[in-house]
C-alpha cells in the first residue's frame, strides 16, 4: 500500500465518523461544538506542529469538521511529513522515545530506574535571579 492509498483509506473513514457526527449533530444540536470539536483537538495534538502519525486520523476528521475543502493530496503531504520526521518536531532529538507525549514521559520518569527527564532545579523557582546587580 502507497501513500496515496493509505491517504484514500484515512480520508474515507473520517467520512464515515464525520456522518456519524453529523447524525448526533442532527438529534442533539450543538453536539459537534460543545462536545466534539473540544475532545478532537485534544486527540489530534493540535498544539504539535508536526503530527505524529497516530494524530494524523483525529486531525483529519477535524479538518472535515469544518467548511474547507479537504483532499487526498493534503492528507498524503501530511502522511510524508509524519513519516519524514517519525512525529518529531523539528531540532528535536532523535532519542528513541522522543514522540512520547507530556503524560508519557512523567509516567516514565516516575518508574523506579528510568533515566529522568531534566535535573530537577535546586532551590525556590526564581532564587537565583539579581536584578540588581551589574554586569
Amino acid at each position: 500500500m502507497d501513500n496515496t492509498q493509505l491517504a484514500e483509506l484515512l480520508m474515507g473513514i473520517a467520512k464515515a465518523q464525520a456522518a456519524i457526527i453529523d447524525a448526533v449533530e442532527r438529534s442533539n444540536p450543538g453536539f459537534r461544538n460543545n462536545h466534539a470539536v473540544p475532545i478532537l483537538t485534544t486527540a489530534a495534538n493540535v498544539r504539535a506542529a508536526v503530527p505524529r502519525i497516530q494524530d494524523l486520523p483525529a486531525r483529519i476528521l477535524l479538518r472535515m469538521q469544518g467548511r474547507a475543502a479537504f483532499d487526498v493530496a493534503q492528507i498524503q503531504q501530511d502522511l510524508e511529513a509524519a513519516f519524514a520526521s517519525h512525529g518529531a518536531p523539528p531540532g528535536a532529538s532523535a532519542e528513541p522515545g522522543s514522540n512520547l507525549s507530556p503524560a508519557a514521559m512523567r509516567a516514565a520518569a516516575r518508574v523506579p530506574g528510568a533515566a529522568p527527564a531534566a535535573a530537577p532545579a535546586t532551590g525556590a523557582p526564581g532564587e537565583n535571579l539579581n536584578f540588581g546587580a551589574k554586569s
